[in-house]
């Protein structure tokens, strides 16, 4: 028995709460996994894990060893990272998520640059707009706009994010253009349906240093961001989006910026990792290339 192997899948099975989920996501097959925390089982003399058809559960002896294997594997890797120099040359997978506009604008236009700086990096981009358990999902880090609600993650600000308010050329030629927030009331949004609450986000304008928010009607509503920026692309409606998102299609003309002279408050763009995590070699250098790559990106500066 590979005995940090085992320590490593018996980790990943307490935080998945899954056999399955930990073969799934270390690429081995189910048996494998199961023989492994059977015979870390057998090394230890004790039963670590509470198994039955449906579930997984840890014992009050395994959460104890699962706290010791969580340090000693963090201090093996970073002790690896040192002697083999991966510090300037990490090595292995980053598993992120974040949403697809984030991914489409920002990230992947950029990985030529990371790649060229971490060719030994494999990444691995989870795309979504709902907020996921990281433990439960075997993610390293992930990426999100707007406020963040409580919680045991570390959370990082890399960005805070201009938002503009934009239409589609058709849109404007028969609805005709706002000039002033009262004009709102004679136009149509598409409104953005936040994943988790299921809350319809109003927009939000400055004022004399306060923020006031202004309700539209809507025909069509969504909770994903690209088909947010498409539906306002396609017309059936004024958008909110942050502006690094829409940037190029305003370059176009296939959007329109308006309200100018109404200034929106930002929303800050962050970085978040589970609280437990001593971070390696390769997520602290993903973590320091979207930090940098947020902060050179002029619609997203601090």
């Amino acid at each position: 028995m590979d005995r940090l192997q085992a320590m490593e899948i018996f980790t990943r099975v307490v935080e998945t709460n899954s056999f399955s989920k930990t073969a799934d996501m270390l690429d081995l097959p189910r048996g494998t996994v199961s023989n492994l925390i059977r015979s870390l089982e057998e090394h230890v003399g004790v039963r670590l894990l509470n198994r039955t058809t449906r579930s997984v559960s840890v014992t009050e002896d395994g959460a104890q060893y699962y706290e010791r294997c969580v340090r000693i594997l963090a201090e093996i890797s970073d002790a690896e990272s040192s002697l083999s120099n991966k510090r300037s040359s990490p090595t292995g997978t980053v598993r992120v998520d974040t949403s697809g506009t984030i991914a489409r604008t920002l990230l992947i236009p950029a990985l030529g640059q990371f790649y060229h700086a971490y060719p030994h990096i494999n990444l691995r981009l989870g795309l979504s707009d709902r907020n996921i358990d990281m433990i439960q999902d075997g993610v390293d880090c992930v990426i999100r706009m707007g406020s963040l609600e409580e919680s045991s993650l570390v959370a990082r600000r890399i960005g805070s994010a201009r938002m503009v308010v934009c239409a589609s050329p058709a849109y404007l030629e028969e609805y005709g253009t706002p000039a002033t927030l009262e004009d709102l009331a004679q136009h149509r949004a598409v409104n953005y349906v936040s994943s988790s609450t299921g809350r319809t986000f109003p927009f939000e304008f400055l004022k004399n240093d306060e923020t006031v928010t202004v309700q539209m009607e809507s025909l069509l509503a969504v909770n994903d961001g690209s088909a947010y920026i498409a539906a306002g692309v396609e017309g059936y409606g004024i958008i909110q989006p942050s502006r690094f998102m829409v940037t190029e299609l305003i370059a176009q003309g296939r959007l329109r910026e308006i309200l100018t002279d109404c200034p929106c408050p930002s929303t800050p763009l962050s970085i978040l990792y589970p609280h437990r995590q001593n971070l390696n070699s390769r997520i602290r250098a993903f973590t320091e290339w979207v930090t940098d790559l947020a902060h050179a990106h002029p619609d997203l500066r601090t």
